[in-house]
């Protein structure tokens, strides 16, 4: 089991710190263009069909909460780093993009028309 994370001392330059920031951003836009790009080059492809009910912007707000990956990443992230501080802020990052893409997920969903279902009002 990892080390949990210590917030003691950080301050909100710790999540613009490159490595902070790209791990953050990795989350969030990476599992976006993977997720979403898929869908939609599936889509286009004539590979799949859309559900029935499910308009392209729920799609994109499922895709954005497929960002909340925090489980898989806090086991590899320290993996990849021996000192302690880059761990933390590969942690921090975990957690940032995880919030991010949540926050971004619900906010789009919450927004989105939903499409109703064939034969229904």
């Amino acid at each position: 089991m990892g080390q949990p994370v210590s917030f003691a001392g950080v301050t909100p330059v710790v999540l613009v710190e490159p490595l902070t920031f790209g791990v953050a951003a990795g989350l969030v836009a990476g599992k976006l263009v993977g997720v979403f790009g898929t869908v939609w080059l599936l889509v286009r492809a004539g590979l799949a069909d859309l559900p029935a009910a499910a308009s392209w912007r729920q799609i994109l707000g499922v895709a954005l909460l497929c960002g909340i990956g925090f489980t898989m990443s806090l086991f590899i992230g320290p993996l990849a780093f021996n000192d302690p501080a880059m761990q933390d802020r590969v942690k921090f990052g975990i957690l940032a993009g995880s919030l991010i893409a949540g926050l971004a997920g619900y906010i789009v969903l919450s927004v989105a028309a939903r499409k109703p279902a064939a034969g229904r009002p």
